[in-house]
């Protein structure tokens, strides 16, 4: 052979050894990725091959699968109460993909996960095709009924936690959309996503677990936490001193006014609380200081994200100077917290100090119904002493007490109920329509059920009568006696 033909023939050789290189390393390195991007058809295929599992909420379940004529996707994904769902089982699409419930655990509900691989291989060998398995809730349907139709055409959110456990036991957020509108992947679904893409309201947005609110005044119990925790005042009935207005730290004498006039000058944290006194808590935040403030914060959950096991946004209470910081401590400046997170705040109260992680799934539970994964409730901190918890817990009782709230529906023998009200600014130099809040609790001698965050961006009452105990309080209200209910039923 002469020595062109040798320098083809090895030419040719390492070509062909490349190959199999490269065939190996598609077929044993590559495989995993390639089988599971979202790009392979025939993976996106093979997930509507068969009914996936549900999503169970007090033993119903809230989705299902029906059977189509499409030769490749078989079945499609529908929903019950699809708007009122949404922000927790998210969405299930043949063009679109996953998201919130539906794509954290879509190997469960698929069937795909390794550990249903024994349920698998019997439903292989009895000739039975795939099944899914289903994700059980911590949910209370009546709750999440009461949080939606409390909202109705409000844009909001409602966040609800047993405070001794953590477990979520309603997740809303307004406006939402239907799921089973964009399914499948024909142009009616393909319409109704575009039209969801370009709401200018953001039906598709998470309100309750991914937008952050500055938290206006319900940020108060944190700031007279930090005050108790650190020292600066002994109980919630220790006079302040604290003048009104309150002049901010290292500013040219700028005031820091309250809205009730002749009841906040040197306040105790009871009546601070019950009138919502800004010049109170931001002297209180300004002596706790910016660090410690953070670290107050932080202990009930704030700067950090949360997995329920779906996402939640970090709130976020930052390094900041000393009149910046006054302001952070009556929830504003650049104070920021979801829904769940002020529920987290209410909660922590209630349970005598001790916050218990937020979730909502209970189970995960194999085509067999046998468990594979069971949730227990987990301790994420301790941010306030009881001794401490208990005397805020007076203050918010005290509050609710003595203010326009309709409670007379929870005024039943052993019920007690906390909150906190606030309106926060919207825009630049509070151009735009308040925030209205009201976090809460309900609680009886043998524990506390239910802590309650509700968010109202744009109630329907002109602007001066935003408020929190208008808008917000009627909403948290109807969810703890509808959880109160179910609790009696039980």
């Amino acid at each position: 052979m002469n020595k062109p033909m040798r320098r083809v023939a090895v030419f040719c050789g390492l070509l062909i050894l490349a190959l199999l290189l490269r065939v190996n390393w598609v077929q044993f390195v590559q495989a995993d990725e390639l089988q599971e991007d979202k790009n392979n058809r025939r993976v996106n295929i093979e997930r509507y091959a068969h009914p996936r599992g549900d999503i169970i909420v007090d033993g119903e379940p809230i989705t299902g699968s029906e059977e189509t004529d499409d030769p490749d996707y078989r079945y499609e994904r529908t929903f019950t109460d699809g708007e009122m769902w949404a922000p927790v089982t998210g969405y299930s699409s043949q063009a679109y993909d996953t998201s919130m419930l539906e794509g954290v655990h879509d190997s469960i509900l698929t069937g795909d996960d390794d550990r249903l691989f024994f349920n698998n291989t019997i439903d292989m060998f009895t000739g039975e095709d795939q099944r899914g398995g289903n994700v059980v809730t911590t949910l209370n349907a009546d709750a999440q009924r009461a949080a939606f139709e409390g909202l109705g055409d409000k844009k909001g959110a409602v966040a609800a936690i047993d405070p001794g456990t953590g477990e979520i036991l309603a997740l809303v957020s307004t406006p939402s959309y239907d799921p089973s509108t964009f399914s499948g992947y024909g142009a009616d679904d393909q319409e109704a996503w575009e039209a969801l893409q370009n709401d200018p309201d953001q039906p598709m947005l998470n309100r309750a677990l991914r937008e952050t609110y500055p938290p206006g005044s319900t940020f108060k119990i944190v700031t007279a936490a930090a005050a108790l925790e650190n020292g600066i005042v002994e109980d919630v009935e220790e006079e302040t001193d604290y003048g009104d207005p309150y002049i901010l730290p290292d500013t040219n004498n700028q005031e820091l006014g309250n809205q009730v006039p002749g009841v906040c000058a040197d306040a105790n944290i009871r009546d601070a609380i019950r009138y919502s006194c800004n010049s109170v808590f931001a002297g209180l935040s300004n002596d706790v200081g910016n660090e410690d403030m953070i670290a107050m914060a932080e202990e009930f959950g704030y700067n950090q994200e949360h997995f329920t096991p779906v996402r939640a946004n970090a709130s976020a209470y930052p390094e900041d100077n000393r009149p910046q910081n006054a302001q952070a401590g009556i929830g504003q400046a650049s104070n920021r917290a979801t829904p769940l997170q002020m529920a987290m705040v209410a909660a922590a109260v209630a349970n005598n100090g001790t916050l218990m992680a937020p979730y909502m799934v209970d189970q995960l539970v194999a085509p067999n119904l046998n468990v594979i994964e069971q949730s227990e409730p987990d301790e994420l901190s301790e941010p306030l002493s009881s001794e401490n918890a208990q005397q805020l817990q007076s203050a918010m009782e005290y509050m609710v007490d003595n203010s326009s709230i309709d409670v007379s529906g929870l005024e039943t023998d052993g019920v007690r109920i906390g909150g906190k009200t606030g309106t926060a600014q919207h825009g630049e130099n509070n151009s735009e329509t308040p925030y209205a809040w009201f976090i809460s609790y309900a609680m009886t001698d043998e524990g506390s059920p239910v802590a309650v965050a509700v968010v109202v961006e744009d109630g329907d009452v002109p602007r001066d009568d935003v408020s929190g105990s208008g808008l917000a309080a009627p909403i948290a209200v109807d969810v703890m006696e509808a959880v109160l209910a179910g609790e009696n039923a039980g």
